[in-house]
């Protein structure tokens, strides 16, 4: 029937609606005939849903009925009514929303009515509402049990479908209540305390304490219908008008709360804990409570009951077995929905609780075994037993189902929750940003944090209760999915606390999560294998990911949770047994023994999968912010910290997990390396410091990876350009040098190498570390390291000199020098010295690029020295510091030179005075200042005082099998060695650079210091020492003086003569033109040093230079040459004839130079020395090396050196001035002294020397030389020197020739006995070649008296010669004799030539001495010794016939100009005729008396010579003038012949023969003379 409004006037209305009333009446009279409640409900139905014209009485007429039909016993009609009245109620408040529809927004909202008593007329609401007010208001009536207002008629109701119908309106029309305040206060004050009465009885029940189930007594015993009803009504109260009731809503919270006790019965438990997961889905709701309530001061804490009472609901499962619910868990529930469900799960059911079979998802706690149903799709609450408005018996439940609607609150709760905050966090987030680029700087917004108040206190009312359920859950969960969900859970939470920033709950929420990654009773290692455990096993591992998947998206957040999550990853590597490798990251390795790593193949197969999460874990740092970073990396120390304080004292194998990551995690933040390098290289370089050696080897390799990736990096600016942030990175590297461990050293300077050769060329300002890393060696580090390190040296000289700034070139110097001075590696030491030459090339070939890049750093420094009123500090500082750099290195090798190894100091001094000599130019003029002074003088002490402290021990051998030569073989020799070549070296610089060093204002100080080292050396006790200063010595003499020249001069000069370098002026001014552009000019001109010359005609004046050295070779002369004043102690200290040698043959060289001033006085010092050095005897062993053999007459070196050096100065005599001749004498005196060697050998203080020939070479003895060949040359230079200088003032003065006779009459006097038979003879050749030139001078000279003493001398001389008293030897052959004859008659045929002849010259007594001499020779007595054969050649008849012609020559010479030299021919002659008168009658007597015997044959000889001799005579009468012959001679010859007479008797054919020439010539004399003479007239 369907009735269309075509008119909307009001009379059309009424009277439509009167035709209805009437039509109905009449159907409704039919209906009750036939069908009477339906037609009713039916007609009342289109009544009501058809029109909004059926107001007030009539309406409330029909719900009446509809109700009253309802009650009837019938069941159709009954369920059709209850339909019915649903549809009605609704209808009736949808015609309220439509009517507010329409006039929305027409009229004003009328004002709130206060104090509303009547409650039957609401005047303010429209008609519809009036309806809907009325009929709420008495459904509360008549739920309440009291009598409903409007609905008069009602005659029963249930309360069961009463709040069914209050929950419908509630829950379909919230905004009627919420726009109505009518309504509103119906809420409160009818509803609410409706709801709290009804729920009585439930708070006061305890489960056992009331009577059995089936008593209906609703007051005392909760009664489930109701119950769950009214939870229903509660829900939707708290669902839509929580912020009408605050007050009401936080009693029903509690009630709800209260209702989860244990006490409580199943069933309301079950319903309750529905209800708490509705409100559980609604995150915005929970906002609410927790605003309203928890964060209100005297306020229950209603959210954080919620939570806890989940929690406790939860635990109480486990705890409490699901009293009175026994029996569900072996049958199912029939036909409830609940069973079906649990069974579609496999649930228990199906399987029951004991079968042991986890196929089902589960939980487990302490025996306690709970399965876990689907019962909502997550994020919504889908209620079973709410929904269950059927039954009026509490239903069973099953076992499971509370905990699985508990587990899925929890998770919904969490998962509402953080959501909620996590979206408004980020949606601030963004406006955050915003704001800040529309306005950068703007006050944070009050909302905000307001807001977060909200936030934190949520998480704060909640965190304690989840985290207990969660983790019980955890504990007991063995399902996968359902652990997947609790996992996910806490890790949400604790993501969200760590963006709160709410330390204590992330932390807690975080180590739930460890906990549950390791396996149970971890600490403990203890594990047993059974399926428990295994299952633990993949639960640790899902809770391992979870953790790493924590770290991964939320690590941001840890902040000082990282601690604990990296805790437990260590533990887990541990287990895992994986092990770092390259870049720090981790591997499978072996497994490590011990129970604690019992792995599951299960578990194998995701040890890849986990060590790839956690490498990613890592690279993901690099999207954390500073300070999460930095929190990472402390956490990761303090890890290590713990490692390390473990790895003390045991050797098992340290935890590297933490060093591992703290390197990987370095490597990934490399582009903003410089927030975390300090805190982590710190750590690591203690890590570098662990005794664990593995625990080291990581710390280094996770050290010095981390730099070289720092280097290689490509950072923004580029590392030229961030020089602070270069040093930083280097920085570590120069702190490992202070770790004592060679391995860490070792990978220190690995690493060194390799930044060499990849970023060598871009160090730039990194140098002083890096070389400061090289040369941080110690003795003590070993060979390999130092091996190390020296290839990295190495590669720097060969490579990277040109590219680092020149300011480290010193530090190259200083590193290169400190390996060479350590011990560990000889070779080592030697190479390094080669690298120190290969510098200075370096220096020399870049020398000006050098200086200028100095110069302007010079110039900066300088400037900051200033700026802090600080001096410069710089070693050499006044110096340019191009010099300083060669200072440092000539200081460097200086040291060097010092070295106990004697290899080094060699190849050190040699490279040193190398470097000097080829690279010295280039220092500037006042440099050589200190090379001098500080460098070469200095190291001149350094090894004088090393060698004279030497060890004289013997040194076996020279290391492992090398031999060391006898001449090397103690300290003492080796640094002689050391200071020869030291000494040569400073002496060839002195030599070399002569002219540059005169210009230092202290060249003669240096002078004296440096005769001095030569002195001390030259003295030293050491042949080899000795002998190279003399060589020193040597060379500096041989300079020559510096020229006045210009076009002469050193390397630094212009080549350009005077003249020319005017006309040569280039264009700029005054620039003299240049030989060639050398560096060493260039650098003169920078330093405005043009070699100064000296002034034309002034010669630099050195003479004190060369007296300076003439005093210095006297002392040494002086002092070698003294003998030793002690005894014939063996280990006297003799000086070595090559040194004596070298000694001696200086001197010519130097008096070049002192000529010129060079007196009597130290002419007579000379001597000393001469004379002292030819004394010295030679130890047995060298002599046959030294000494000629006995027989040649050859000179020693030495000898030939004196005599040189005499020989040089008589000539320089010969050729000077007068004053000079008078060291004549003194010359002669000192060779005269030498001549006298060859009889009397000298003597060396007391020692005892042995004669050559008696010397065992073998035995440490001293030898005398033999000095006969040197007395023979030294006179033989006598007699040339006289030869030219007798006639000299001084010679004839000094009785020069008087000296020589008397140092001649030795030899003469010994003859025979002579050392050398050549001596005596060559000393009267000597002599007669003496008195050839010296007589004619005595004889000028008579009258001045001059030479009266030497007449004597000279008449010794003959009689010792002429009449030896030695015999000569037995084997001397007849014609040596006879030579030697011959000498005695040359002697004699000198008298006549020389002296008799000028006899009036010549004084009487010397003359009468020759007279007597010549009779003497002329009758020569017997020798006994000879042979009859050889009597007549012994007899030295020849010579006795020259005496006695001379005799008779002298007595006869018609020449007697003075009666003194007739005088001495009458004494000659009467002393011969005398003698022969005595023969003859000797002859004539001994003749008688042997009769018939012959005489001795040397009578007879003798007689015959006297008759030879009267022969002689008579013919020289014949021959002489008359009157030249005496009177008494006539006489005398007259008288002889009576005696020859007598003699004819003899009976020797010989004297007859003799005998008849005697005779023969008296036949003249028979007759008378011519005439007479008479008075002396003829």
């Amino acid at each position: 029937m369907s009735v269309k409004m075509s008119t909307s006037s009001p009379e059309a209305v009424k009277k439509l609606l009167e035709n209805m009333q009437a039509d109905l009446r009449s159907l409704s009279m039919e209906c009750k005939k036939k069908f009477p409640p339906v037609k009713e409900w039916l007609v009342e139905m289109m009544l009501l849903t058809t029109n909004t014209i059926v107001h007030d009485e009539v309406l409330s007429k029909a719900i009446v009925l509809c109700f009253r039909l309802h009650f009837t016993k019938d069941n159709i009609t009954n369920n059709t009514a209850a339909a019915t009245v649903r549809q009605v109620v609704t209808v009736v408040f949808e015609r309220m929303v439509a009517e507010d529809e329409k006039f929305k927004g027409l009229t004003e909202e009328p004002p709130a009515v206060q104090g509303n008593s009547n409650r039957r007329s609401v005047s303010t609401l429209r008609p519809s509402a009036k309806d809907a007010y009325m009929l709420f208001q008495d459904l509360c009536q008549l739920v309440n049990a009291d009598a409903p207002y409007w609905l008069v008629g009602m005659t029963e109701m249930t309360r069961t479908f009463g709040l069914e119908l209050l929950e419908s309106v509630l829950n379909d029309f919230p905004e009627v209540f919420l726009q109505h305040q009518e309504f509103s206060f119906l809420l409160k004050e009818r509803v609410c305390p409706l709801v709290i009465k009804l729920f009585s009885p439930n708070i006061k029940f305890r489960q056992g304490c009331g009577s059995s189930a089936s008593s209906p007594a609703p007051v005392e015993k909760p009664y489930f219908p109701i119950c769950m009803r009214l939870l229903r009504v509660v829900s939707v109260l708290i669902k839509h008008f929580y912020s009408l009731l605050v007050t009401e809503c936080e009693i029903f919270l509690s009630l709800l709360v209260k209702f989860l006790d244990g006490e409580k019965p199943q069933w309301l438990r079950a319903v309750a804990v529905e209800s708490v997961h509705r409100l559980c889905v609604q995150p915005h709701l929970l906002r609410s409570f927790c605003q309203s309530y928890d964060m209100k001061q005297h306020s229950t804490k209603v959210f954080r009951d919620i939570v806890n009472a989940l929690g406790s609901f939860i635990q109480s499962l486990f705890i409490l077995p699901s009293a009175g619910n026994t029996s569900s868990t072996s049958t199912p529930a029939g036909g409830s929905v609940s069973a079906s469900q649990g069974s579609a799960q496999g649930g228990p059911g199906a399987a029951g609780a004991g079968g042991g079979l986890i196929t089902q998802a589960a939980f487990e706690y302490r025996g306690t075994w709970i399965p876990l149903m689907n019962v909502s799709v997550q994020g919504s609450a889908k209620a079973t037993y709410l929904e269950m408005l059927d039954k009026v018996e509490p239903p069973s439940i099953p076992e499971g189902y509370a905990m699985s609607v508990a587990f899925s609150a929890l998770l919904d709760l969490v998962r509402g929750i953080t959501s909620l905050i996590e979206r408004e966090l980020s949606k601030q987030e963004q406006e955050a940003a915003m704001r800040e680029e529309a306005e950068p700087v703007s006050p944070p917004q009050r909302c905000f944090a307001v807001a977060h108040e909200v936030w934190e206190e949520m998480v704060n009312a909640c965190w304690c209760g989840l985290l207990a359920a969660l983790s019980l859950l955890l504990d007991a969960s063995t399902d996968e999915a359902a652990t997947e969900n609790i996992l996910k859970a806490e890790l949400s939470m604790a993501s969200l606390c760590g963006r709160l920033g709410l330390v204590t709950p992330r932390d807690a929420f975080i180590t739930a999560i460890c906990k549950a990654s390791l396996p149970p009773h971890y600490a403990l290692t203890i594990l047993s294998s059974n399926t428990a455990n295994l299952s633990n096993k993949a639960k640790n591992i899902q809770c391992m990911r979870t953790l790493l998947n924590l770290a991964h998206c939320h690590g941001g957040y840890l902040g000082t949770s990282w601690q604990l999550v990296l805790a437990t990853l260590q533990h887990l590597v541990w287990i895992l047994g994986l092990k770092p490798s390259v870049g720090g990251v981790l591997k499978p390795g072996r497994a490590v023994e011990g129970p604690s790593t019992v792995l599951t193949t299960a578990v194998m197969t995701d040890l890849p999968v986990i060590s790839n999460i956690l490498s990613r874990l890592f690279e993901s740092s690099q999207y954390l912010d500073d300070v999460s970073l930095h929190h990472l990396i402390n956490a990761l120390c303090s890890l290590s910290m713990e490692a390390m304080e473990m790895a003390y004292g045991n050797n098992k194998e340290p935890s590297l997990f933490a060093v591992a990551k703290l390197l990987e995690t370095g490597l990934v933040n490399m582009d903003r390396i410089e927030i975390l390098w300090r805190p982590l290289t710190a750590h690591l370089l203690e890590v570098c410091q662990h005794p664990n050696a593995r625990m080291r080897e990581w710390g280094a390799e996770a050290i010095t990876s981390l730099i070289k990736a720092g280097l290689s990096f490509k950072h923004d600016p580029p590392l030229s350009q961030n020089q602070r942030l270069q040093l930083l990175l280097l920085n570590p590297l120069k702190e490992l040098s202070n770790v004592l461990h060679a391995d860490i050293r070792q990978k220190q300077l690995e690493c060194v190498l390799q930044i060499l050769q990849n970023q060598g060329d871009t160090l730039g300002p990194g140098w002083p570390l890096v070389l400061g890393v090289i040369g941080a060696i110690r003795n003590d580090q070993g060979e390999s390291l130092i091996r190390t390190a020296f290839q990295c040296l190495q590669l720097v000289v060969t490579d990277f000199l040109p590219t680092m700034p020149c300011m480290c070139l010193q530090i190259v110097v200083d590193v290169a020098g400190s390996f060479g001075l350590q011990n560990q590696e000889l070779n080592i030491s030697l190479t390094s010295i080669g690298l120190l030459w290969n510098i200075s090339d370096y220096f020399f070939q870049r020398g000006e690029a050098i200086t200028e890049e100095l110069e302007r750093e010079e110039a900066v420094l300088l400037r900051q020295a200033q700026d802090k009123g600080e001096p410069l500090h710089r070693p050499f500082h006044p110096a340019p510091p191009f010099d300083c750099l060669w200072l440092c290195l000539y200081a460097k090798l200086g040291e060097l030179c010092v070295d106990p190894r004697p290899a080094v100091r060699k190849s050190a001094g040699q490279t040193m005075f190398s470097t000097i000599a080829a690279h010295g130019t280039l220092l500037q003029p006042p440099t050589w200042n200190i090379v001098v002074w500080k460098v070469l003088f200095h190291l001149l002490d350094c090894v004088r005082k090393s060698s004279t402290t030497a060890d004289k021990e013997k040194i076996e051998s020279g290391g492992g099998n090398i031999l060391i030569h006898h001449s090397r073989d103690t300290a003492e020799k080796q640094w002689a060695e050391t200071w020869v070549l030291t000494l040569a070296g400073v002496a060839r610089i002195f030599n070399t650079r002569r002219y540059l060093l005169q210009q230092l204002g202290d060249f003669f100080k240096a002078w004296e210091v440096l005769l001095d080292h030569i002195q001390s050396a030259a003295l030293s006790k050491n042949n080899e020492v000795s002998l190279a200063a003399l060589k020193s010595f040597q060379e500096i003499l041989q300079l020559v003086t510096p020229i006045k020249d210009t076009d002469k001069l050193d390397a630094l000069a212009m080549d350009v003569p005077p003249v020319l370098m005017e006309s040569l002026q280039v264009s700029g001014p005054g620039r003299p033109l240049v030989r060639s552009d050398s560096l060493a000019e260039r650098l003169a001109q920078r330093y405005g040093a043009q070699p100064s010359l000296p002034p034309p005609g002034e010669e630099l004046d050195d003479s004190a230079l060369w007296w300076s050295a003439w005093n210095t070779w006297y002392r040494i002369g002086t002092e070698c040459t003294r003998p030793p004043s002690g005894g014939t102690d063996k280990l006297v200290f003799v000086p070595s004839q090559p040194f004596l040698t070298a000694l001696i043959q200086i001197f010519p060289a130097l008096y070049q130079h002192i000529a010129g001033g060079f007196s009597m006085e130290d002419l007579k010092k000379l001597g000393v020395i001469l004379h002292g050095a030819v004394s010295v005897p030679i130890s047995s062993d060298s002599s046959p090396f030294i000494l000629p053999s006995y027989t040649e007459a050859v000179l020693t070196s030495l000898q030939e050196a004196v005599l040189t050096a005499l020989d040089v100065l008589q000539k320089a005599i010969c050729v000077g001035s007068e004053n000079l001749q008078v060291m004549y004498p003194a010359i002669f005196e000192q060779l005269l002294l030498f001549v006298e060697f060859s009889c009397k050998p000298p003597q060396y203080g007391k020692m005892e020397t042995k004669h050559v020939a008696n010397a065992k070479y073998n035995q440490a003895e001293w030898v005398a030389l033999n000095y006969v060949p040197f007395a023979e040359q030294s006179l033989e230079v006598v007699v040339d020197l006289y030869h030219k200088t007798a006639c000299h003032k001084a010679v004839i003065n000094e009785k020069v020739l008087q000296n020589i006779i008397k140092t001649l009459r030795i030899p003469l006097g010994l003859k025979y006995a002579c050392p050398a038979e050549s001596t005596w003879k060559l000393a009267v050749s000597s002599l007669l070649k003496v008195l050839s030139i010296g007589l004619p001078v005595a004889r000028q000279q008579a009258s001045s008296g001059k030479f009266d003493t030497m007449w004597p001398e000279l008449a010794n001389a003959f009689e010792d010669f002429l009449f030896t008293k030695s015999t000569p030897p037995d084997n001397l052959s007849i014609q040596e004799f006879q030579r030697n004859e011959a000498v005695d008659v040359q002697v004699v045929q000198l008298i006549s030539t020389e002296i008799l002849p000028f006899a009036n010259f010549i004084p009487k007594e010397f003359v009468g001495r020759i007279m007597s001499m010549l009779n003497k020779g002329s009758i020569h007595s017997q020798s006994s010794s000879f042979t009859e054969a050889e009597m007549d050649i012994r007899m030295r008849e020849e010579f006795s016939k020259v005496c006695f012609e001379t005799l008779l020559q002298f007595s006869f010479s018609n020449k007697v100009s003075t009666p003194q030299e007739g005088y001495i021919s009458r004494m000659a002659l009467s002393v011969l005729l005398q003698r022969a008168q005595d023969v003859l009658r000797r002859y004539v007597e001994d003749q008688r008396l042997s009769g018939r015997c012959p005489l001795p044959r040397q009578q007879v000889t003798e007689i015959i010579f006297v008759l030879k001799a009267i022969s002689t005579l008579m013919d020289s009468l014949k021959k002489t003038q008359p009157e030249n012959v005496d009177g008494n001679v006539w006489v005398q010859v007259i008288a002889l012949y009576p005696t020859l007479v007598e003699c004819i008797t003899c009976s020797s054919p010989e004297v007859s023969s003799a005998l008849k020439d005697a005779l023969g010539p008296f036949k003249d004399f028979m007759q008378p003379p011519v005439s007479k003479v008479q008075n002396g007239e003829s």
